[in-house]
């Protein structure tokens, strides 16, 4: 056996992690050159993992040094694919994928959860967008601390930057103080127009943070746009999980697919003497996740500071950093890429398209 076979039986046999499954099974080593005295090994991801770079670059280099006796260079390298959607809806120019991130009741800190982890997977190298969908209780501008309304050109709305990533929102067209009092086909031509009729730069993922339930918006999601994977945002109390479960199943029966579940507000440390409290419950997102066979993604704790950092338009990921919070969403936006990333791709924006001509058969 020689020393390529031999590095890339041992690579392979490496567990993801992210990705659940062994380095062979996800085809992640790309290439193992060994010419002028170096061994080259090319490592490709399907989604970007920008802060995990040093760390698996010193992985592979302990694993493979002891197996060849040359100097090692290790190349790492994330791609995202556009993956499917729900009945071959046709695809919005320019955004790769689009993942919705729902509930079954408000309350439960979706809009919260959605810039978190929206910024988070930027923070890993994904060119990411996020729309806000909720046009009867918009959240996101206060969240992202956008106090502006967006400009338009040429008939079409300038997304607003928040902390580098390009957004959009009801709220950025109407007075915040104003209620939206409109029926059922005037919100779903909302959210078709802030979708659309927005400049997006070219993205990797845009997140559509949706209103709670399963009405009119949800209807439009799933009947208009090309949804690549949704997410469940619950608490783990049981009201909140049963409608969850709504939410979950309409996403199943409109054909989307369910990439995963966050539970929200899962425990309450204590500030004074560190005691944790499970105060709407324990367990909840997990059971739930099992029985529909989804992954739980991640669990972000009932913290004040996640509060306090909204409300101050600095979502924790951009405030704290470095924080044990922040580390939670950086991971969860690791698993969501992980897990889109191994969802079938759309193999109509790989092939060219074939025109037969008649006059050919003739």
């Amino acid at each position: 056996m020689d020393s390529s076979t031999t590095l890339q039986t041992a690579l392979d046999a490496i567990t993801d992690p992210f990705l659940k499954c062994t380095w062979g099974e996800a085809r992640i080593i790309r290439k193992i050159a060994i010419e002028a005295g170096l061994c080259t090994i090319h490592l490709k991801f399907g989604y970007p993992i920008e802060s995990q770079h040093i760390a698996l670059i010193e992985k592979v280099k302990a694993l493979c040094a002891p197996l060849v006796s040359l100097p090692l260079q290790v190349l790492v390298e994330g791609e995202t694919q556009p993956h499917v959607v729900q009945n071959e809806i046709k695809r919005r120019p320019g955004i790769k994928n689009i993942i919705a991130i729902g509930s079954g009741k408000g309350g439960v800190g979706k809009s919260t959860v959605s810039a978190n982890l929206a910024l988070a997977m930027q923070a890993e190298g994904a060119r990411v967008g996020l729309l806000d969908a909720d046009i009867y209780g918009s959240s996101v501008p206060r969240i992202l601390g956008i106090d502006r309304k967006a400009e338009t050109k040429e008939k079409r709305f300038q997304p607003i930057l928040a902390h580098g990533m390009p957004t959009m929102s009801i709220g950025y067209l109407v007075d915040p103080a104003e209620p939206m009092i409109w029926r059922g086909p005037m919100v779903s031509s909302a959210l078709q127009q802030l979708l659309n009729d927005t400049d997006w730069p070219p993205l990797d993922y845009l997140i559509i943070d949706l209103p709670p339930g399963t009405g009119d918006i949800q209807l439009t999601l799933a009947q208009k746009v090309p949804v690549s994977a949704a997410i469940i945002v619950t608490t783990p109390q049981q009201v909140a999980l049963s409608e969850a479960e709504k939410g979950l199943r309409m996403f199943q029966k409109v054909g989307v697919h369910v990439l995963g579940m966050i539970e929200n507000m899962s425990v309450h440390s204590c500030p004074s003497c560190g005691h944790l409290s499970t105060i709407f419950g324990t367990g909840g997102g997990q059971r739930l996740a099992q029985y529909y066979e989804v992954p739980l993604l991640g669990k972000v704790p009932l913290d004040p500071e996640i509060c306090a950092q909204a409300d101050k338009g600095m979502p924790t990921v951009v405030a704290n950093p470095t924080g044990s919070v922040a580390q939670l969403y950086q991971e969860m936006a690791r698993r969501t890429m992980a897990a889109l990333s191994l969802q079938a791709k759309d193999a109509t924006l790989v092939f060219n398209k074939v025109k037969i001509s008649t006059e050919a058969l003739q």
